[in-house]
């Protein structure tokens, strides 16, 4: 049996995509625009000028000159201030080559509460269904149950990388249908969380198909679209496909999720997103604006992110070349981390796990001896909670067992994500495999 001194062991948080309380430092331009903003007084002075970039300082008198009263502390129009939504749209036309409404842009605190609100437009009781995929991110069938509506599962194919199939979409269509429900929505997570797929254009066109043929609103999680990290893939945004297809807005609702939290920005704590709504009609637009109105207005500070987020410096600024450092450092550094997790997941006995292709995590599977799965039925425990718990207690290391998440029954998961400081990541695999090597032996057939 594996033991540790459990006290002087240094917690390795491997359970949840946060990244800057693991020691990712935030963008430079960000930071320096918001501390020009939440104190304005400090743009008249003249030792300003050396302290910040001029392009953080003309951006922050640019945003300033657009909020009521110069105040981050005021409220706003409850879609957002008006001249960031502005902003938002132009750069989701810049990144989709397709125009983009500011209309269309509902700023929130996080991608959270705008999924929270479709579900709360589209749920009307529990014959109301949602697909979501499984593996999933558990707040949607959270929040699904919360609103009162069903949560219809399609399973994703582990043994092709997490592939969406629509042959398995239509397979829960028909059997939710023979239950009497209605399926409403499909919501798609891409890049995947917890599975760390990146979608294939062609696979996006099936399901933009499939959305348009069955009446369909499609939810889009897009919140990891600037991490992508192997060459094969790009990131494309539902929008973009279905505009490429000939999809105007008035053929298919759509609604897209954006989030300041992942990505290679990580500001989980300032609460900025927002959701691009489009193929909605107008009787229903007004219903989406009176709930946005219910909370008055998301907060200013994760507005502006959001704008940044979406229009950060350019070529020429005098910000852009520090900015593309620091990002592409970001981002490659989670390449690496990705692949060395990756690469030591699958030398353990019993351990399969596919390729991170983009987001934040990896969700290996565990082939458990039997011993192991009856000895977690003793404690009333599912087998991968049980080596969870094992694994903390051994090593330290937090990780979130598969069953949290969703998976094809009989089989056992967990979620580990890349964001330890690349620093940190040879200890993660050193402790993990000589707890899983000792764990196996343990409880050996």
């Amino acid at each position: 049996m594996f033991y540790c001194n459990f006290i002087s062991l240094q917690i390795l948080y491997c359970n949840i995509g946060n990244p800057q309380s693991l020691g990712q430092q935030p963008i430079t331009f960000f930071r320096e625009v918001l501390a020009l903003c939440d104190h304005p007084t400090i743009l008249d002075k003249s030792e300003t000028q050396g302290l910040f970039s001029a392009d953080s300082i003309e951006r922050a008198w640019k945003i300033l000159d657009q909020i009521p009263g110069r105040a981050t502390g005021a409220y706003s129009h409850s879609q957002g201030i008006k001249g960031l939504r502005d902003e938002i749209a132009a750069g989701i036309a810049a990144r989709d080559g397709f125009p983009a409404d500011p209309n269309d842009i509902f700023l929130t605190d996080g991608a959270s509460p705008a999924v929270h609100m479709m579900m709360q437009l589209l749920i009307r009781s529990e014959n109301d269904g949602i697909f979501c995929p499984i593996p999933q991110y558990p707040l949607y069938s959270a929040s699904i149950a919360l609103h009162g509506g069903t949560l219809v599962p399609y399973f994703l194919n582990e043994a092709t990388g997490w592939g969406m199939e629509v042959s398995e979409l239509k397979k829960q269509l028909e059997a939710a249908q023979s239950k009497g429900i209605t399926v409403r929505a499909l919501v798609v997570i891409n890049p995947g969380n917890p599975t760390g797929q990146v979608l294939a254009e062609d696979n996006q066109r099936e399901i933009v198909e499939f959305c348009k043929k069955e009446n369909l609103v499609l939810l889009a999680d897009e919140v990891y679209q600037e991490n992508v990290y192997v060459p094969e893939k790009k990131f494309h945004s539902f929008k973009k496909v279905a505009r490429s297809m000939g999809y105007g807005e008035e053929d298919i609702p759509l609604v897209s999720f954006q989030s300041v939290s992942k990505g290679y920005y990580g500001e989980c704590g300032k609460r900025g997103g927002y959701m691009e709504v489009t193929g909605f009609s107008a009787d229903v637009r007004e219903q989406i604006y009176k709930v946005a109105s219910v909370n008055l207005c998301s907060n200013i500070s994760g507005q502006i992110l959001a704008s940044l987020v979406m229009n950060p410096p350019k070529v020429g600024d005098e910000s852009y070349d520090s900015y593309l450092a620091e990002k592409d450092g970001i981002l490659s550094s989670l390449a690496r981390r990705a692949k060395t997790l990756e690469d030591a997941l699958n030398s353990l006995e019993g351990v399969t796990c596919n390729k991170a292709e983009g987001a934040m995590y990896l969700f290996p599977r565990i082939h458990l001896p039997k011993k192991a799965i009856e000895a977690a039925e003793a404690t009333k425990a599912a087998p991968d909670a049980f080596y969870a718990r094992r694994l903390l207690e051994a090593t330290g290391i937090v990780v979130v067992p598969g069953s949290g998440f969703g998976q094809v029954p009989g089989t056992w998961h967990f979620r580990c994500t890349i964001l330890p400081q690349e620093d940190k990541i040879p200890a993660v695999v050193s402790r993990l495999t000589a707890f899983h090597q000792a764990f196996m032996e343990e409880y050996r057939d």
